[in-house]
């Protein structure tokens, strides 16, 4: 391996300790949830998911996950709150 592709590299793990680098403004994800699979996306600012109480709530478990599991690199939302 080249010395360039080793600063790349070394560059490339510094940047992802840094989280405030990222800014995700679209994504699609499958997450399968207690009694099937749902597709999550992120289109912009715009949550979608496939699940029936995302549909009737624009909120659910699902879109909730994704935006905690990738906190501070999506569009920011309402607080999840937090369980004891």
């Amino acid at each position: 391996m080249d010395s360039g592709m080793i600063g790349k590299i070394e560059k490339a793990h510094r940047y992802i300790e840094e989280r405030e680098r990222f800014r995700f403004s679209g994504l699609q994800v499958s997450v399968q949830g207690d009694n099937s699979a749902h597709t999550v996306s992120l289109n912009g600012d715009d949550w979608a998911c496939d699940c029936d109480y995302f549909g009737n709530r624009q909120e659910c478990a699902h879109t909730m996950a994704v935006a905690l599991m990738l906190d501070g690199m999506v569009p920011d939302r309402t607080p999840v709150p937090a369980l004891a």
